[in-house]
């Protein structure tokens, strides 16, 4: 696979981390739900169905083994968002966080935006190393000191002590969907930011959080005329009037927010003509996007449905430039995929540092590489079994029939409960963060 420098395809990947307890038994609430870099990579955010989001932060390379790069730790962990209850509605609304996004890093803190699937909350994420001593009206412990027995003035100062990092929400984006919010975007001005539900996209500005625009709205005014829903919605990464959204019905419409306030017109639409071939009752269902993401340099972009990945220059609506299959193998299976629900999964995708390997995963706790330049594709797994430091991840085969050879796993004995639907790719090195249900693993390219 090549690396973000390009180049050769015979990058090699090999274990480096895995966090999350190793016990059968998980959790609801610890299942990780979804996985960010931020823009550096130093830092690696997850958040889960329990409405934690956990930070790990790289730590800095050792001279001693400059082939062993910094490895991920806890920088922060806090509740994000906590369950609650529409009682208008009886509904209960689920603490899961759907989406993190990182804010570029402006001063010493961090921001960040997480979603659950009706608030958007803002955070701050900031180190404190020092505190301040000696006040005039007030003990060390707190406690208010009577005016008449001070006698002597001082001057405060500052002691250093252990590092604390505090995660302090600072805006509260609440009460702007009906729906369940699938995604949401940063824009590149770095000033607004778009949010998606299912049937409509708000854009709100970072410093208001009690009104936003409404830019798309396909809710019909009958509900039983409705035939798709949004999927998932991205802005372009360096022109700040664009973006884009997919449906249920595998189309994806780009807008231009010059255009009009409303963008119920769509400036393009990008939709490939269904293969009569493969023509079956399942159609209508993975031809379903559960993904959309721009590529870095803006010239391309990725979607996911249920059984591949296509590439799309912006520049041509008519067909994908590339698609490659992630488990064309499943085809025959989609029957039973539906009777337990698994054809419904929304696997994300994401692209390397420069747009030449695009990564998404796939179930037994598989995830796919496809290498652009090269045409070549791998299949390696998340488990516990590879689980030795730096030990480098050999390449699955899933056998399809006929004669099974020693090396690979027959689609029959596919576990479909374990699965990975996130994965991140860090923005300049060779690695990667892949969620399985309830663990973090990280791989690492293996440096000579």
């Amino acid at each position: 696979m090549a690396g973000p420098g390009g180049g050769s395809s015979d990058v090699q990947w090999c274990f480096s981390q895995v966090k999350g307890a190793i016990d059968d038994d998980v959790a609801e609430a610890d299942i990780i739900s979804t996985v960010e870099f931020n823009h550096t990579g130093e830092l690696l955010a997850t958040g889960d169905k329990g409405g934690r989001v956990v930070i790990f932060q790289q730590e800095p390379e050792s001279k001693n083994q400059p082939q062993c790069r910094g490895e991920y730790n806890v920088y922060s962990t806090f509740q994000s968002h906590e369950p609650e209850f529409d009682y208008l509605k009886s509904l209960e609304i689920e603490e899961k966080i759907n989406k993190i996004r990182w804010l570029p890093q402006k001063n010493a803190a961090q921001f960040l935006l997480s979603t659950n699937d009706k608030t958007i909350k803002l955070w701050k994420i900031s180190e404190r190393d020092k505190r301040p001593e000696g006040y005039n009206l007030k003990e060390e412990d707190g406690r208010y000191r009577d005016p008449n027995t001070v006698t002597t003035l001082r001057v405060p100062i500052f002691r250093p002590m252990d590092l604390m990092v505090e995660a302090s929400p600072r805006r509260v984006f609440a009460n702007a969907h009906t729906y369940h919010i699938n995604s949401i975007a940063v824009n590149s001005d770095y000033e607004t930011y778009l949010s998606a539900d299912d049937l409509r996209i708000n854009l709100w500005h970072l410093e208001i959080t009690d009104r936003s625009f409404n830019i798309v709205d396909i809710k019909p005014a009958n509900m039983e005329e409705l035939t798709e829903v949004i999927t998932a919605a991205e802005f372009h990464p360096n022109q700040c009037n664009t973006f884009v959204y997919s449906s249920s019905k595998g189309t994806i419409r780009m807008c231009d927010m010059r255009a009009s306030a409303l963008c119920d017109k769509h400036a393009k639409m990008f939709e490939e003509p269904e293969d009569p071939n493969n023509r079956s009752f399942f159609s209508e269902i993975i031809s379903s996007i559960s993904d959309v993401k721009f590529s870095h340099s803006g010239r391309y972009m990725m979607t996911r449905d249920y059984l591949s990945v296509k590439i799309w220059d912006l520049n041509m609506e008519t067909r994908p430039v590339e698609t490659y299959q992630v488990h064309e193998y499943l085809r025959s299976k989609l029957c039973s995929l539906y009777e337990n629900d698994c054809i419904f999964d929304k696997f994300e995708c994401c692209w390397n540092g420069n747009d030449s390997v695009v990564m998404t995963g796939s179930y037994n706790n598989f995830f796919r590489m496809f290498d652009r330049g090269y045409r070549q594709d791998v299949t390696l797994e998340a488990s516990r079994e590879n689980s030795k430091p730096r030990s480098v991840l050999k390449p699955r085969k899933v056998s399809t029939g006929g004669k099974r050879k020693k090396d690979e796993i027959s689609v029959d004995s596919l576990d479909f409960n374990k699965k990975i639907l996130h994965t991140a790719w860090h923005p300049l090195d060779n690695i990667i963060a892949v969620a399985t249900t309830n663990n973090l693993y990280i791989f690492q390219e293996k440096l000579n």
